[in-house]
């Protein structure tokens, strides 16, 4: 079957998306415009609606782009059952990818078509979760259980990158079964977590042999979304929390990523005045995921009756790495071995030394990792931590220990 990298049913995917940004863009217009007819208007103010004449414009461009919507998805439903599913590109999967962890609640909230369904996947394809349909698609299935999860804006399908895949190269050398997440990084660290955990106890209660050994390699948020689904996986007591024997992180932010942080601070420098006020509506479209990633927000407390946008958030909660699990981490950085403090604090491009590490300078929300179990790549970046052979011979020895 041929791979396409648009399918027909995008178009109306697609064309939703445009809609929700076409009433966007006419909420900051009129905003704006109300700000230059008001000098008075303080900046708490800008989401005020005009009267008269330009309200009646406004209101007007609303109601014809929501009747436009309203004719695309009544043109589309008879079409529907025509719109057969074909084999995606792995283009078409990381544009998909990309556009939910930017997006990724909104459309799953509006309930958009291009939003991504968390499943485990193997070759790309959905598994599905009982014993026959699991023998049938592994039928070399055996108990040393593998789980690569990905980080933001990425899907299982890129942990290939320049020929290599960690979890192909683990199956091969040390006789894993690799079992590939993936999820819709827009949503929130904790709701993507709690599914995650329920996921892998359906996935281990149905796995075709028994489960000896439960490994999970997790890449940049992915490893935060493993930490949270192990927190979900203790207060529920969930199985596959006792056959887990190892995590190992490659660049998860424990402490947050900086870039979040710049992207807060940018909305609060808008939010200053009247005029750039409903500029700051842009900033505000990242998604839960882009935001929980600031501090590292692993559970619902973090931000359930919060503005996540807030310039000054509480902090969130420790959550502390199973006790009974042996965690790694591997870290990035784009400096050198020799280099200085300065080399220290680039990190990789995206996330800081530290946080890779697992480092507080506080103590307060330290994983505890110990130093035997903490590895740095030099002159590497974020995604390098995919394709290094340096880094895969450090992940294969921890593994084959």
């Amino acid at each position: 079957m041929a791979k396409s990298h648009l399918h027909p049913a995008d178009l109306h995917a697609l064309a939703r998306l445009a809609t929700d940004a076409t009433l966007g863009v006419t909420d900051i217009v009129e905003a704006m415009h109300y700000a230059i007819l008001h000098p008075g208007l303080r900046a708490a103010e800008s989401t005020a609606r005009l009267n008269g004449i330009s309200g009646f414009v406004y209101r007007s461009v609303r109601g014809v782009t929501r009747l436009t919507a309203g004719g695309i998805d009544a043109a589309f439903k008879p079409l529907r059952p025509l719109l057969r599913e074909r084999s995606s590109s792995p283009e078409r999967e990381a544009v998909l990818a990309a556009l939910n962890g930017v997006l990724g609640d909104h459309m799953a909230a509006s309930g958009n078509a291009l939003a991504i369904p968390m499943r485990l996947r193997h070759a790309g394809l959905p598994l599905i979760l009982d014993k026959p349909a699991l023998q049938a698609a592994l039928p070399a299935a055996n108990g040393r259980l593998l789980i690569m999860a990905h980080g933001l804006c990425m899907n299982d399908l890129q942990w290939r990158r320049q020929g290599h895949d960690h979890g192909a190269a683990l199956a091969r050398d040390l006789g894993y079964t690799p079992v590939y997440l993936h999820y819709n990084t827009g949503l929130h660290i904790s709701e993507n977590g709690r599914a995650f955990a329920g996921l892998l106890e359906r996935l281990v209660a149905h796995w075709p042999q028994p489960v000896e050994e439960l490994v999970i390699v997790c890449h940049s948020m992915g490893g935060l979304v493993t930490r949270s689904a192990c927190h979900t996986a203790a207060a529920e007591r969930h199985a596959w929390l006792g056959r887990l024997k190892k995590l190992v992180f490659l660049g998860t932010p424990h402490h947050g990523a900086p870039l979040e942080r710049i992207g807060s601070w940018a909305d609060t420098v808008l939010q200053a005045t009247r005029y750039t006020a409903p500029f700051a509506r842009l900033g505000k479209l990242r998604s839960a995921g882009i935001t929980d990633l600031r501090h590292a927000s692993l559970l619902d407390e973090d931000w359930q009756g919060q503005d996540r946008f807030a310039a000054k958030a509480p902090a969130p909660r420790a959550v502390p790495l199973p006790a009974t699990v042996s965690s790694y981490a591997i870290a990035a950085t784009l400096g050198r071995a020799s280099g200085d403090i300065g080399d220290r604090m680039l990190g990789d491009g995206l996330v800081p030394l530290d946080s890779a590490l697992g480092i507080d300078a506080h103590g307060a929300r330290s994983p505890s990792l110990p130093s035997t179990r903490q590895w740095v790549a030099y002159r590497t970046g974020h995604m390098d931590l995919l394709n290094r052979p340096e880094v895969y011979t450090q992940l294969r020895s921890w593994l084959a220990d």
